[in-house]
């Protein structure tokens, strides 16, 4: 792949991300992470700011649940000047207290729109269902009354912290590259990971939040593996088949027959540990049980029959072209190899889950299938009826 251009991007990935997050401090990461681009060694932040902007680059940061992704670009004739400020965000950072209160304030605004969003809060009732205490049940921002009772001295105490954890660099300029001697280089392969199950036992697989309102969100789904399990690209088959395009299972059956949500589809994202996999609706109150009765029928099926040859070949072409579409870039290609490098799975894993793709049968999608989804966990939200009638629907069905 020639990644030849007349810009240069770099992305550092440092294992750790919210999942780092301390008991009664969650959201500090996060916090942490956006205070590294606020000034470094020699810059204040509006001398950082101006002196990046001067020459037209981009710096970004991102927090994750696994990690935190830091990336700079900028034109190949400006990258060499610029570079420096990088290493400097994350080997010294100014980390001032003043900056510490802005971030805060900017993020108990985000807390606070995010809690407007009525699939914000359905998610995270969700994942606090499925996860339990583990790390990926909480919210990356962490929550109003944490967040309000963090400290400016609890930032300088997580980045003492932050120091110790693993970092990779990935880049198209290869004078950088052999530059970044204190990142580890060796990313053919990345570091070798155990993956451990997270075993959870949850009586009530169900959870309601009512709210006055003229539509109902149902997600309903389970935790299920890591992408170096062997069920990973099973389970990517399945997403394809159930909700990618237009031909998708979940788009004919509630959009296009009978007309009947707003918004549909799958959440199945990259985690280092168990990822979830859920389907996700909002429909109208007046079609709310029907929707729910058609999703049960739908949940019903997947656990009984095998996809068709014509499905299955559908759904693997559909999935090869989502690889090939979220690739376009050369932002999205190194961002994803540096992710792919943070969790030691290497920078081709993709190339080489691909190369497997044919291997996946419709027995073996039945098998991943009844594996995770015969007990699924459901967070619903809006009108406190209807919501207890879908609740009581569920228990039934799945014999809770």
């Amino acid at each position: 792949m020639n990644l030849n251009r007349n810009f240069s991007i770099v992305f550092i990935w440092i294992n750790g991300g919210s999942n780092m997050d301390e008991y009664g401090k969650k959201g500090i990461n996060q916090i942490l992470c956006s205070l590294l681009t606020r000034g470094c060694k020699g810059y204040e932040n509006l001398q950082f700011s101006e002196f990046i902007d001067s020459y037209g680059a981009e710096l970004n940061n991102e927090t994750l649940e696994d990690g935190m992704l830091i990336s700079l670009k900028s034109l190949n004739e400006h990258f060499e000047k610029l570079y420096p400020l990088l290493n400097l965000t994350i080997n010294n950072p100014n980390l001032s207290k003043i900056q510490f209160e802005n971030v805060k304030k900017s993020t108990l605004n985000a807390i606070k729109k995010e809690r407007e969003n009525p699939f914000s809060v359905a998610f995270d009732k969700w994942k606090k269902l499925v996860y339990i205490n583990h790390p990926y049940a909480f919210s990356l921002m962490g929550y109003k009354k944490e967040v309000l009772e963090l400290t400016h001295s609890d930032i300088l105490r997580e980045y003492e912290r932050f120091k110790n954890r693993n970092k990779y660099l990935i880049s198209n300029n290869s004078k950088i590259i052999e530059k970044s001697s204190e990142y580890s280089k060796k990313i053919s392969s990345g570091e070798k990971i155990i993956f451990k199950n997270i075993n959870f036992k949850n009586k009530d697989r169900c959870v309601s939040t009512f709210q006055k309102s003229n539509q109902i969100i149902l997600m309903i789904g389970n935790q299920t593996c890591s992408q170096i399990s062997h069920d990973f690209l099973p389970l990517k088959v399945l997403e394809s088949h159930l909700a990618f395009g237009m031909s998708s299972v979940l788009f004919k059956l509630f959009r296009e027959k009978n007309g009947l949500t707003y918004d549909v589809g799958i959440f199945n994202p990259l985690r280092k540990e168990n990822a979830p996999f859920l389907v996700y609706l909002s429909v109208s109150n007046k079609n709310a049980l029907l929707a729910f009765k058609l999703l049960y029928e739908l949940w019903q099926k997947i656990l009984t029959s095998p996809l068709t040859e014509k499905e299955i070949s559908l759904a693997k072409n559909k999935l090869k072209s989502s690889f090939l579409i979220s690739n376009q870039s050369l932002d999205e290609i190194l961002q994803r190899k540096i992710q792919l490098i943070g969790y030691g799975l290497g920078p081709n894993f993709d190339e080489n889950l691909l190369s497997k793709i044919e291997q996946v049968n419709p027995q073996e999608i039945l098998r991943v299938t009844k594996k995770y989804f015969t007990k699924p966990n459901l967070s619903v939200l809006g009108d406190e009826k209807i919501c207890n009638q879908i609740k009581i629907n569920f228990k039934k069905i799945f014999e809770i």
